[in-house]
């Protein structure tokens, strides 16, 4: 697909991204790789994917419960080592999304192919300003991590290499980000067009088990659409969503309050016989 000229990816700005990929590699290669090199990889992936599920998304993106200021501040610092920007850009485009979920706005569906919507929307000129996000702009700690969102993700390479060495940094930061990445955008590229669906909502939005085991609970978009200001995106016992499970113990201990969840006529309200595999949503992209 020829894409318009303000949609072109910025290729300058995009090196760091492609040079974080390159490293990752060569590093890899260079250091070679043991178990606990492996387990500090897998450790710091499913921490920062936490962070951003439950900071970045559930909080900052749809509001899904409560905390306090401080609590606040150290979900969007923890969000930010995933190296995904700042917290308020990544909010402000994430309800832009909503907003216009596989519709002309849309910043990364799949209609667009599968590049644009995994990679190319986020590497993109138009996309590069953070949107307008009233709520959380209030607040100059947030707009401060914004503004310098690399930081975090350059504090905890260096924390990385100071403990451990390059080892150390090269699996704990440089792969477990590129694979932290790839894990997020699966679910703008995938979870559009892999799954099945329960709910009828406006858009092609799935559910899939497999990305929601990879995610920390996201892949269970199509429930997440058809309710998005829940905590809580698996809606049953079997659908495992480890990022609730996490807010559920912050309840517990009283770091987190108001946790919004879906009620048994939200739960019942506009499902849809189960529709399997990619086929339907892959037919509607050929008609669009």
């Amino acid at each position: 697909m020829k894409l318009r000229w303000h949609e072109q990816i910025d290729w300058v700005d995009a090196i760091p991204f492609f040079m974080v990929h390159l490293a990752a590699l060569l590093f890899a290669l260079y250091v070679g790789v043991t178990w606990k090199l492996v387990g500090l990889c897998a450790a710091l992936y499913f921490t920062r994917m936490a962070a951003i599920t439950i900071g970045f998304h559930r909080y900052f993106a749809h509001r899904s419960f409560k905390t306090s200021r401080p609590m606040q501040f150290m979900l969007a610092l923890l969000s930010e080592t995933s190296a995904q920007k700042g917290v308020l850009w990544w909010a402000a485009n994430h309800r832009d999304h909503h907003r216009y979920s596989d519709k002309e706005g849309d910043i990364h569906s799949p209609k667009d192919g599968f590049f644009w919507s995994h990679v190319g929307w986020i590497l993109s000129m138009k996309h590069a300003e953070t949107g307008e996000i009233k709520d959380f702009a209030k607040y100059p700690e947030l707009r401060w991590l914004n503004q310098y969102h690399l930081l975090p993700p350059v504090a905890l390479a260096l924390t990385c290499y100071f403990v451990g060495g390059l080892p150390a940094m090269t699996w704990g930061f440089f792969v477990s980000t590129v694979l932290l990445w790839h894990g997020t955008f699966l679910v703008n590229s995938l979870n559009h067009v892999w799954g099945t669906r329960r709910y009828a909502t406006d858009d092609m939005s799935r559910n899939n088990a497999l990305l929601a085991l990879l995610t920390c609970g996201e892949g269970w978009h199509n429930n997440h659409h058809h309710f998005m200001a829940s905590a809580n995106q698996g809606f049953f016992w079997w659908e495992i969503d480890v990022s609730y499970y996490l807010i559920r113990a912050m309840q517990a201990v009283g770091l987190v309050w108001d946790v919004r969840t879906p009620s048994p006529k939200q739960l019942a309200e506009g499902r849809v016989s189960e529709l399997s595999s990619a086929q339907p949503a892959l037919q509607a992209q050929a008609a669009a």
